[in-house]
């Protein structure tokens, strides 16, 4: 038997008077996410609890199996595995971004006009601190504007703040212990070190000029959040002997599932964003299945039409979606194979950020229990057989099914 998880990043949504009280998930043409309602069982989840906002990184450990405030040790980490990097215990990693500051420091464009990052991967390929040579440093440029940062090293914490001010406007920020350590206090000061070290090498990138004839504003600065290290899981091979496999642009998710213990694939024209290639994601979904128990699908666009307050992007994103569910309705052997359609978390797009709405969740395949829902969408979901359950059950409904859960007791 296998398994397929199809996670829509930020698809749910709350009702909007834009769309005459419905959401975008009730407003869109889904007729293949419809037909796995109706023919398999539904419910809605609270990701990781009723009424708590869930970040992408904590909800796909929780969609994982994993429970998040047990396990979860920052975001940078995550960034940072699926960006490739080995993450090992003791290193400290951060998710961050490109950015243009004015002179004074205070941050003017927290995405230094969406730039490429990509064109600097070799440019700090050999990043060194001078006052600190023991602690090795790696930079790696990921999706657009964004990067991830890993310090290696003796004596490090990632209980530490922020240099990323998280908005326009704001000078960046002195990272600063968040415990009385030792080990805190020093890498605070390492932080401090390399944001000056990485905002003069981007101030002198011969990039700038060339931006600055064309009006674009300069690549300057370096911002740092989410410090981490690596969630503290055991991989789902060993904990259940489950081969599984990722396809996934976000780094985050991939480095989530990465600690999950899964394979990571990649799928021509996926960008992670609303032009994305959904069926791209499944032709590779498909060609994939044979080889693993479970493939991990995740789809970013919808959170990221959410963000921008757009409904109608929204439904256009949900409909590549459904078009992508299609694909693998028309093609996989339903009596060998089960699929679980859901998002990681609610976006809503009036408020233009997570909230802490439960999530639809359709599951279908052989001998599952068909309840009487013929749609799938946040209230119809609500009235299905499987009722209101928590991301990290969802998991293990999955692995029982594909009789990879041993019986509690004799």
């Amino acid at each position: 038997m296998k398994a397929i998880i199809v996670v829509g990043d930020g698809l749910a949504d709350r009702p909007l008077n834009s769309l005459s009280g419905k959401t975008p998930l009730e407003a869109a043409g889904k007729e293949n996410l419809d037909t796995v309602a109706r023919e398999g069982i539904c419910g809605i989840m609270d990701v990781i609890g009723p009424g708590r906002p869930p970040g992408s990184d904590a909800a796909n450990l929780a969609l994982l199996g994993y429970d998040a405030l047990e396990c979860y040790r920052g975001r940078g980490a995550l960034e940072a595995l699926g960006a490739g990097i080995d993450v090992r215990p003791g290193d400290v990693a951060f998710r961050g971004n490109f950015a243009y500051v004015d002179e004074d420091g205070v941050v003017v464009d927290r995405r230094a006009g969406r730039v490429e990052g990509s064109i600097f991967t070799e440019y700090l390929s050999e990043v060194r601190l001078e006052s600190h040579p023991e602690v090795e440093v790696k930079v790696l440029p990921t999706l657009g504007h964004r990067l991830a940062v890993v310090l290696r090293g003796e004596g490090l914490s990632w209980r530490i703040s922020d240099t990323d001010p998280h908005r326009d406007g704001m000078r960046i920020k002195k990272s600063m212990p968040l415990d009385s350590s030792q080990e805190s206090r020093r890498t605070a000061e390492i932080v401090n070190e390399l944001t000056r070290l990485l905002g003069e090498m981007m101030s002198r990138h011969p990039i700038n000029r060339e931006r600055a004839e064309r009006g674009l504003p300069p690549v300057n600065a370096v911002l740092l959040r989410g410090a981490g290290e690596p969630p503290a899981v055991k991989p789902l091979s060993e904990a259940h002997g489950v081969r599984g496999a990722c396809v996934a642009v976000t780094p985050t998710v991939r480095g989530a599932c990465r600690a999950a213990g899964f394979d990571l694939y990649t799928a021509p024209g996926a960008t992670g964003g609303v032009d994305t290639d959904a069926v791209s994601k499944a032709r590779v979904a498909e060609r994939i299945l044979p080889e693993y128990d479970l493939v991990y699908l995740h789809v970013k666009g919808a959170d990221n039409a959410s963000h921008d307050g757009d409904p109608e992007l929204k439904i256009r994103v949900i409909e590549k979606i459904d078009a992508m569910v299609g694909y693998l309705l028309e093609r996989i052997d339903w009596d060998e194979t089960y699929m679980a359609i859901t998002a990681d978390h609610t976006t809503s797009t009036r408020a233009k950020e997570h909230v802490g709405d439960p999530v639809p969740i359709a599951l279908k395949g052989p001998e599952v229990r068909v309840d009487e829902v013929d749609s799938f969408s946040e209230r119809s979901c609500a009235r299905g057989g499987l009722g209101r359950i928590r991301g990290k059950e969802l998991m293990p409904i999955i692995l029982d099914l594909l009789g990879k859960v041993e019986i509690f007791g004799s």
